[in-house]
């Protein structure tokens, strides 16, 4: 057939790479489209100071890992853009850029049908590569805001100086709300702050980065079934810390302190003679020590480790915070207080629709067992929690992508479709 692959990969990011790298070391043949440009995201969709919030150390790629001089710190937005770049071009993958996919259906005898920018495809099987922030989240709410105000949502921010002058209100503290907000406050911008329920996580604690005591403890090995809130933690916010300046914790309570005005989660946007008014939930308190407590629970289980495992490391005194907010939850005006610009941190929604199978949840999901569907021959990887906390981050697409490759082989093996014997030799083997 015309333009027929065994396997067909859509999306070029690092988990497509990452897919097409085990599928060309196992010299099976495939073909790669990416909608936009290899790190397209990385380059477009993150502001000029972003950083990994994770070790550099982290950063391995199948075939791939870091290498620089600092394994402990944290690569900025362009040398992450560089490392998937170099990446690409370690192994040549068969990439097709600034080729979107229409359309993906499932033809006769089990055949994938493709229509793309540049023609038709059909395929024998197909990895959707494409991870799961696709669309940004405005909520309706935003309509209220007077024209004047500048809005845009967190994927659009690149620095301080790129804004009208005036206070800034961020809207979510998940890491991009918490981080984009410290990049104002850093740069002298009176900065309003929504804060969320999102939870924070130490930095450094006890003489190591937090992230090494968890690799240690087995954390970034537990798959998605062995963690206690199974496949709900897939929905749950990341926590909050950064990388920047060699990495620190966020903690909302010294912002507070420095200046920066913290409120509740956004209740409601009211028209006022001066243009606006915006009304706060009673919440603050209760989401920062929620965040807090999440935080010094991740440290409990470090000592748990240390002390069971009798490892000599220095102790560090309990966290006391640092401020408190007032009870009172008081509305914000507009204009006296000169916010100019929102900047919406609230994520971003998947779709999906462009694939005509029947393989998504009441909530648009795939469902999969590790990255394999019910349709047979079509895989989803680079999704958060796909498997581990890893798969959707540096750390751990390479163990995805090789599971996937080695179930795709062990099916190209099976003769006919109801020959599932070599297949599952491979799962039993797994």
């Amino acid at each position: 057939m015309t333009n027929h692959y065994p396997v067909v990969i859509v999306g070029g990011g690092q988990a497509g790479l990452s897919m097409s790298y085990c599928l060309k070391e196992r010299a099976l043949d495939h073909i790669v489209f990416e909608k936009n440009q290899i790190a397209n995201a990385w380059r477009s969709q993150r502001w000029d100071s972003f950083c990994l919030v994770t070790p550099n150390w982290q950063c391995q790629l199948p075939g791939y890992p870091y290498q620089g001089k600092e394994p402990e710190g944290f690569i900025k937005r362009d040398e992450i853009v560089e490392y998937i770049k170099s990446y690409a071009q370690s192994f040549e993958p068969p990439i097709q850029e600034g080729v979107e996919v229409l359309k993906m259906r499932r033809g006769d005898r089990g055949i994938f049908e493709l229509s793309t920018a540049i023609g038709d495809y059909t395929a024998d099987q197909v990895v959707v590569a494409v991870g799961a922030y696709h669309q940004p989240k405005i909520p309706n709410i935003a309509e209220r805001l007077p024209d004047r105000i500048l809005q845009l949502h967190s994927s659009k921010y690149k620095n301080p100086e790129s804004l009208p002058d005036g206070a800034v209100l961020v809207i979510g503290t998940g890491q991009s709300g918490c981080q984009i907000a410290e990049d104002l406050h850093l740069a002298g911008r009176k900065v309003h702050l929504c804060v969320g329920s999102a939870p924070r996580s130490p930095r450094r604690y006890r003489g190591k980065d937090a992230v090494e005591w968890l690799d240690m403890m087995g954390y970034y090995d537990l798959s998605i079934d062995q963690h206690p809130q199974k496949e709900k933690v897939r929905g749950k916010a990341n926590h909050y810390l950064t990388g920047r300046d060699g990495g620190r914790e966020i903690d909302l309570r010294r912002f507070a302190i420095e200046g920066m005005q913290l409120h509740g989660r956004l209740k409601n946007i009211s028209h006022s003679a001066s243009g606006g008014r915006l009304e706060f939930f009673s919440d603050l308190k209760q989401n920062l020590d929620g965040a807090d407590a999440v935080s010094e629970s991740i440290k409990k289980t470090i000592d748990n480790f240390i002390e069971k495992n009798q490892i000599n490391a220095p102790t560090e005194p309990p966290y006391v915070p640092i401020w408190q907010p007032s009870m009172d939850s008081p509305d914000l005006d507009l204009t006296s207080s000169n916010i100019n610009t929102v900047i919406w941190c609230t994520g971003f929604s998947s779709d999906f629709s462009w694939i005509e199978i029947p393989v998504f949840d009441g909530k648009g999901y795939p469902s999969h067992d590790r990255g394999v569907t019910d349709i047979r021959g079509l895989y989803f990887l680079g999704l958060p929690w796909l498997y581990t906390w890893g798969s959707g981050r540096f750390s751990g697409i390479a163990r995805d992508a090789t599971y996937l490759a080695d179930y795709i082989m062990a099916r190209r093996k099976a003769t006919h479709l109801s020959d599932w014997s070599v297949v599952n030799e491979f799962l039993l083997g797994s």
